[in-house]
């Protein structure tokens, strides 16, 4: 979605001085309500690694389970102070919710139609997010941690020690609760793990303990947002009393009718398809994927709003839909909409009807406002399980973000939704899938992946609170692009997006003149610590120094104009020829969008596929069609968003050739 500019009035949506933990907090500081404090021992190692060794020492906990618990909460980082998606504040994200709930509902902003699809009038949802209700466990265990440890809540949400002293207490606590023994063994602590996520439901709670136990058979070591090194050693032989999970009194969630990978927690909460109004239906469409037509896409997308009033808004009619959301906390997957149906989430009709989408709990335009390790994890895996089943590549062409989807029409680019945004972290998310960005060639490979370091690459972003005004210090996976090789010169025009001719901003949602990691893009010069790219129909430079590359070389297959061509259209959509529409189903057009591809610059290819258009516009599914026409197309990467040109006006080479 397109990011809302927003005044948060609590502070901590701004981010604050980064803040190094002390080697050992005060006694007042870790003095446990669950019992005295022990006799002092031996000097803690110093900074973030001290404050946990101090705290597991105090509570008795297994220091392996403190450090592991907290990696899947923050990876240690602590954000400054300022708090996640869902209120969690510091390594151990205790959430204090109040201070950081939901403001506005992902599709009913800017002009972007859902559906995408011009054989019915554009869907413009106004529904807003339902006010919360009362916040449950998981969105409140700060307030729990400062009753235990007798430390204020904001020392808790802003003193990376104090944090991490509050998460040991709670850890302490919910083992005492199941009556198991402050032991020194770490496979004594899968429950109390399991009551750490504070699910409502054993299947989550199950999920986000072995997520924890893995990494601590794996074991971990980070450098943090505030450069302190931090080491988990591994425990490979590590195996948990996962009998505990019996005795936490936690729910059995029904599974229902989802497709979910095993080990993640996954619920049914479907979408409605109702008829309603003057025989309009929602809030998706009836289909028989991938028997008829193929699964070519995953779409990422972040919810622009709080789980719970996310969750209302699935179950209206009159709204538009998604496949999954994956909840912040923890990682609970639900289901709302099948595979086999499609759903509308991606504002093109054409990606719609050959994608699953996805949405993840958080906001664009909020950088401190940070993504889980759970839900990374949980998102990984459920894009690695339907990428296998359905033979999706696990590729920045194939998966990709809302940001990347086209505009089907030259009328449309202007509206389309821009999230997750350049603060979702890309390069963590293909390590997770499996599938890292690396060289793949010398530099002769005529090719460059996007992959800056997501912690050092903070480009000034503006409009996340007010506009105009710079958006607070962040690392991003995007990098911006300019017309020449020198930071003072304009960024790279978009006609789509500026048909005026107006230059591109660095507005947090102006995807003009930007590229992501992961994207590959055909070079088209050097100079110094300089890169060019061809994109947009235009020769677009990055800063690429030594010893900080934001970019790696690559090679794989590209296209160029056919001979003799001086430029060819580039289309938002691959739909077939009209010859191929039968008797009854209305022919699509095939238009062109305002970019051309001059001759002599290469673009990436992602997929070759055939023209195609499903036909859906009644609530019976009798009258629908999948047309499939002789046309060919190639999917390319153009600009940050992926275009399609038709297989008859280009030809097929080699890059570096």
């Amino acid at each position: 979605m397109r990011g809302s500019v927003t005044d948060h009035h609590s502070p901590a949506w701004h981010r604050r001085a980064l803040r190094t933990a002390g080697a050992v907090a005060s006694a007042a500081l870790l003095l446990p309500l669950l019992g005295a404090a022990p006799a002092p021992g031996p000097a803690a190692p110093a900074g973030l690694q001290g404050a946990f060794a101090a705290a597991a020492d105090t509570y008795h906990v297994p220091p392996s389970v403190l450090l592991g618990v907290s990696y899947l909460q923050s990876r240690w980082d602590t954000h400054g102070g300022a708090p996640s998606v869902s209120g969690g504040y510091g390594p151990m994200h205790l959430t204090d919710a109040r201070t950081a709930l939901a403001r506005a509902a992902h599709h009913s902003e800017g002009t972007e139609d859902a559906r995408g699809d011009q054989a019915r009038a554009a869907l413009l949802p106004t529904t807003k997010v339902p006010a919360a209700a009362e916040l449950p466990a998981r969105l409140k265990t700060l307030p729990r941690a400062a009753e235990l440890t007798g430390i204020p809540a904001a020392r808790l949400r802003t003193d990376p020690a104090a944090n991490i002293a509050g998460g040991a207490a709670l850890l302490a606590s919910a083992q005492k609760q199941l009556g198991e023994p402050l032991s020194d063994d770490p496979a004594d602590w899968y429950g109390a793990v399991a009551e750490f996520s504070a699910a409502d439901d054993r299947a989550t709670a199950a999920a986000y303990a072995d997520d924890v136990f893995s990494v601590l058979r794996t074991g971990e070591r980070r450098t943090t947002d505030t450069g302190q090194s931090v080491t988990l050693t591994a425990r490979p032989g590590l195996a948990p009393d996962t009998a505990q999970l019996g005795r936490t009194g936690l729910r059995t969630a029904d599974p229902g009718e989802t497709e979910c990978p095993r080990f993640v927690s996954c619920e049914w909460i479907p979408a409605p398809y109702e008829q309603f109004g003057d025989n309009d239906y929602g809030n998706h469409d009836l289909g028989d994927r991938p028997v008829s037509q193929s699964i070519k896409y995953i779409v990422i997308h972040d919810t622009e709003g709080q789980w719970d009033g996310v969750m209302k808004l699935i179950q209206d009619p009159t709204y538009v839909s998604w496949n999954y959301t994956v909840r912040s906390t923890d990682g609970l997957i639900a289901q709302h909409v099948k595979a086999q149906d499609v759903a509308w989430h991606a504002g093109n009709w054409y990606v719609n009807a050959k994608s699953v989408g996805i949405e993840h709990e958080g906001f664009l335009a909020a950088p401190d406002a940070w993504y889980t390790e759970a839900m990374y994890r949980a998102s990984a895996r459920l894009v690695r399980y339907l990428a296998g089943k359905y033979g999706i590549p696990l590729d920045r062409q194939h998966i990709l973000g809302h940001d990347n989807v086209p505009g089907p029409t030259t009328s449309t680019i202007p509206g389309m939704h821009t999230d997750p945004g350049p603060y979702w972290d890309w390069r963590h998310y293909f390590e997770l899938l499996g599938r890292p960005f690396h060289t793949t060639a010398g530099p002769r490979g005529g090719l460059v992946t996007i992959l800056p370091d997501y912690t050092a690459n903070q480009p000034v972003y503006t409009g996340c609170t007010t506009p105009g005004t710079p958006c607070a210090a962040h690392g991003s996976s995007e990098v911006r692009l300019y017309s020449a090789p020198d930071e003072t010169a304009p960024l790279i025009k978009d006609i789509g997006l500026y048909p005026q001719g107006n230059d591109s901003t660095i507005d947090v949602n102006d995807v003009g003149s930007r590229v992501s990691t992961g994207q590959r893009y055909a070079v088209a010069g050097r100079d110094g610590d300089w890169t060019a790219i061809w994109y947009l129909g235009q020769k677009a430079w990055f800063h690429n120094p030594r010893g900080q590359r934001t970019a790696v070389n690559a090679s794989g297959l590209v296209v160029t104009p056919r001979a003799g061509l001086a430029d060819i259209p580039v289309y938002g959509r691959a739909y077939p020829e009209k010859e191929a529409y039968p008797a009854g189903v209305p022919v699509q057009s095939v238009s062109p969008l305002p970019y051309r591809l001059p001759a002599g610059q290469r673009y990436v290819i992602g997929d070759r596929v055939p023209g195609e258009y499903y036909y859906s516009v009644t609530f019976t599914p009798d009258s629908h069609r999948v047309v499939v026409g002789k046309d060919l197309y190639y999917e390319i990467q153009f600009g940050h968003r992926v275009e399609f040109v038709r297989a008859a006006d280009v030809q097929v080479e080699r890059s570096g050739a």
